[in-house]
């Protein structure tokens, strides 16, 4: 098992959240001890060579960032139009903030399952979404709502004109099994 490869992967896969060695460790069925020395190897490696990544320790988490030596590249990224097209993950973040605002980022992360942190950065970046204030929530987390720049990309005068939705579907509205109902013998 590569287990500096997996503990690499874990790490891009939780992005703004960042594991801890005991997380890594639980993760791996390895000591925690075994868990630093990965993440200090790791460290290392992406330090010591030619990389974009680098790995943070924050708290007592560990987050792979951008080199901050790159910072110029990542600015001419997002206000350049190369990736002028929204992904279907920034449309479904849109969609949740847009119907729910304002919205925080944990709001987002439990409609959609997974954590949107970046996706929400890349939005406030391109002008789509902006901070409104903070919650009373634990931690103060910030608000998000739409901006103009929303609505002119959509083609919206104002929010009223959101298609309606039905939030009150039962599970088995949602629930399809794909088998059963296509391949049914009459």
């Amino acid at each position: 098992m590569k287990k500096l490869a997996i503990t690499e992967g874990l790490l891009f896969v939780m992005g703004d959240e960042g594991l801890s060695p005991i997380d890594i460790a639980t993760l791996l069925e390895i000591g925690e001890d075994e868990g630093k020395a990965l993440l200090e190897t790791l460290a290392t490696n992406l330090n010591n060579q030619d990389r974009g990544l680098t790995l943070k320790k924050l708290g007592n988490k560990y987050k792979l960032t951008t080199k901050p030596e790159h910072i110029d590249y990542y600015q001419k990224l997002v206000e350049s139009d190369i990736n002028n097209n929204l992904s279907q993950a920034a449309l479904e973040t849109l969609a949740i903030v847009a119907y729910n605002q304002p919205a925080t980022r944990l709001q987002v992360n439990d409609i959609r399952g997974v954590d949107s942190g970046q996706i929400i950065r890349k939005l406030v970046n391109r002008g789509f979404l902006e901070e409104a204030g903070r919650s009373d929530l634990l931690g103060k987390p910030f608000l998000y709502i739409t901006t103009n720049q929303f609505l002119d990309y959509f083609n919206l005068s104002n929010l009223d004109e959101l298609p309606e939705v039905d939030f009150n579907l039962n599970e088995e509205d949602i629930e399809t099994d794909l088998y059963t109902t296509k391949y049914q013998e009459d």
